[in-house]
């Protein structure tokens, strides 16, 4: 074997290497956050400890904080993860886009976040009741300009003719509030429809009755 190929033999293993440290890492991460947001919604921040998220996760308390130093900067974590995902699940839209399509793609967008993931609305509801200490910068510079840009694009829509709402940051609210009640109120829901917890049929119920609610709304 010469010495080319012992080089490049040497450097594959260490690149496979790399690697599986890489993807051990990633898993370990998600599984962390995972225990750790199921933590905080059933004791809150003051509540959840790194031992408890340690033991949910069946992980070393050691290991939680070689990956997140502190419990802040674990919930700080958790908190981006979800608006992560909200930000990667909605939907673009500029003043050429079809109002209807856009509207119905983001209720049922959000409806479907609300279904398949509730702890991590209700997390997010949690932080908001508590005036948003770990959010407050986000939401007064990154959400504010998310709106801002959706408003700005239905207000155009608005003076082509092509929407009948003249107040579109309510539009936002409305659909936030009908869509996010389904995850953080969803005990009340469940009862009201007296099951014991969501079935597969009723994410689709929801939104064929919200999504043509509220393109009526919209005079669509």
């Amino acid at each position: 074997m010469t010495q080319e190929t012992n080089t490049n033999i040497r450097e594959i293993f260490k690149t496979v290497t790399k690697q599986g440290r890489q993807t051990i890492r990633s898993h370990n991460q998600a599984v962390i956050l995972a225990a750790a947001e199921e933590e905080f919604v059933l004791q809150g921040f003051g509540g959840a400890t790194m031992q408890s998220i340690a033991d949910r996760s069946g992980l070393p308390k050691a290991n939680v904080h070689y990956y997140f130093k502190s419990k802040k900067n674990l919930y700080q974590a958790v908190l981006q993860a979800i608006i992560q995902e909200w930000n990667d699940g909605l939907v673009t839209m500029n003043v050429d886009s079809d109002p209807k399509a856009v509207i119905e793609k983001f209720v049922r967008t959000k409806l479907h976040q609300a279904f398949a993931n509730p702890n991590r609305h209700k997390l997010f509801a949690l932080e908001i009741i508590r005036e948003a200490p770990q959010l407050h910068d986000f939401m007064s510079t990154t959400m504010k300009e998310w709106a801002l840009e959706k408003t700005k694009v239905m207000q155009v829509w608005h003076a082509q003719g092509k929407i009948g709402i003249t107040d579109p940051l309510q539009l936002l609210i409305l659909i936030w509030a009908t869509t996010q009640r389904y995850a953080e109120f969803k005990t009340e829901i469940v009862c009201l429809m007296e099951k014991d917890d969501y079935g597969y049929q009723d994410e689709s119920r929801a939104a064929d009755f919200l999504v043509p609610f509220i393109l009526r709304g919209c005079g669509l």
